[in-house]
């Protein structure tokens, strides 16, 4: 017996009876953030940079972590029509996270366009609002697969504008590994860097490449080339380990502050909540490029600890795995980088 039938709660609400009018998100009055755009879909950085980085960030470059759809609405009903051109399935993440649509209403969350659960290549997905009120509506996208198109669908007579700019328009920029990419995040919207965007009205853009972010120098000329207000380095996961992590880390931070001298920069440590003695030889490399750096002079760089991170609430409760963070954890994580990175947007 299918769940549905016995709890209607679960059913997926996707009909398309014909009294709406679609929209590509990709026209005006949409504005679609954290991502880039062309006639095969969406994805996060040049597709030259990826490939010449590693094949791993060439693949992830297609999943949408980060990206956002802005606007105002007053209808009552939106449905989402996706056309994707990758899904991915894992044990420890649910299909809303790594598939899903969440929505977001003035910043309180509305609901979440749910995936069948035998998503190929797509679905049709609707939401039913408290209507009749203008509001600023962000959707974001999947963490973990790629989208080629996206629509959404609005009754008729429904007012659609453009939404209200974030407070800070030059965007943050993520750095690092499947936890800075989302995994595994129960829904798009709880990933930690999605929560600091609400909470401080900011842009970003999220580089996190699962497995993949191995601090290149050809990734660290290419952030560094970019216009942002603050830069989060977080890339320590993905050093196979803690002798490549010494090699490549101040180097990595280097590059960056060499073409961004008043840039803001956190730093952090992989957030792992029982470190053992690798944690914390990787620990102490990470603290030297911030001690170095300090000692050197520099006003703009920060350093969090992340064996403290998901201490915050509920410690081992944060992760699915004993590594990725599951909504409790990346939570941990919003909270932990709130007060750094409030301060230095605000300066």
């Amino acid at each position: 017996m299918e769940i549905e039938s016995v709890d209607s709660n679960f059913k997926i609400k996707s009909s398309d009876d014909g009294s709406v009018k679609f929209y590509d998100v990709s026209d005006f009055p949409f504005t679609v953030h954290g991502l880039l755009h062309d006639n095969a879909g969406y994805y996060r950085i040049p597709y030259e940079i990826a490939a010449s980085v590693n094949a791993g960030v060439q693949e992830l470059n297609l999943h949408t972590a980060g990206g956002r759809v802005r606007f105002r609405s007053d209808a009552n009903r939106i449905i989402l029509r996706v056309h994707m051109r990758c899904v991915t399935k894992m044990p420890h993440f649910a299909l809303t996270g790594s598939a899903g649509f969440d929505l977001y209403a003035d910043g309180i969350y509305q609901g979440t366009f749910v995936p069948p659960y035998d998503l190929k290549d797509g679905y049709t997905s609707e939401l039913m609002l408290s209507g009749g009120i203008l509001r600023d509506i962000t959707v974001h996208f999947p963490l973990y697969s790629g989208v080629e198109r996206l629509e959404l669908g609005f009754p008729s007579g429904s007012m659609i504008e453009q939404a209200n700019p974030y407070v800070i328009q030059l965007p943050v920029v993520y750095y690092g590994s499947s936890i800075t990419q989302g995994g595994c995040a129960s829904r798009p919207g709880n990933a930690y860097q999605n929560i600091l965007s609400r909470i401080l009205l900011c842009d970003y853009i999220n580089l996190g490449f699962s497995g993949s972010a191995k601090g290149e120098k050809l990734m660290a000329e290419y952030i560094a080339s970019l216009d942002m207000s603050a830069f989060v380095m977080d890339y320590d996961h993905n050093a196979p380990d803690p002798d490549y992590l010494k090699k490549t880390h101040s180097d990595f931070f280097k590059i960056i502050r060499e073409k961004n001298p008043f840039l803001p920069v956190i730093i952090l440590s992989r957030p792992q909540p029982n470190p053992d003695k690798e944690d914390f030889l990787r620990l102490d490399i990470i603290r030297k490029t911030y001690d170095s750096a300090t000692q050197g002079g520099d006003k703009y760089v920060y350093f969090i600890d992340g064996t403290q991170m998901l201490r915050l609430f509920g410690g081992d409760s944060g992760t699915v795995d004993d590594c990725h963070p599951n909504d409790l954890g990346f939570y941990c994580m919003a909270k932990s980088v709130e007060e750094k990175l409030k301060a230095v947007l605000s300066e």
